[in-house]
């Protein structure tokens, strides 16, 4: 198995929106679920934000991105970002 995949096993993977770029290394990514709701059938929207690590400063916001949950970094900074898609 190459080192790349174990790296990996176990690991969310989510798809998101930067919505804020204004920290170093930092960004605010918000991925938005669709999900059923339980008692009336609706299809609804869910969103959560997530603070994700970017070493790099290569998102910015608008990007729709890659992230992948890791070791906790800080106080609230458990995802790294992956790839910037678009």
């Amino acid at each position: 198995m190459n080192e790349e995949r174990k790296a990996t096993i176990g690991k969310q993977v989510r798809e998101g929106v930067v919505v804020s770029d204004k920290m170093q290394k930092s960004r605010i990514v918000e991925v938005t679920r669709l999900v059923q709701h339980p008692e009336f059938g609706k299809v609804i929207r869910r969103k959560i934000r997530y603070v994700v690590h970017d070493e790099k400063n290569e998102s910015k916001m608008g990007n729709k991105v890659e992230i992948m949950e890791t070791r906790p970094l800080s106080k609230t900074k458990r995802w790294t970002l992956v790839k910037v898609l678009s």
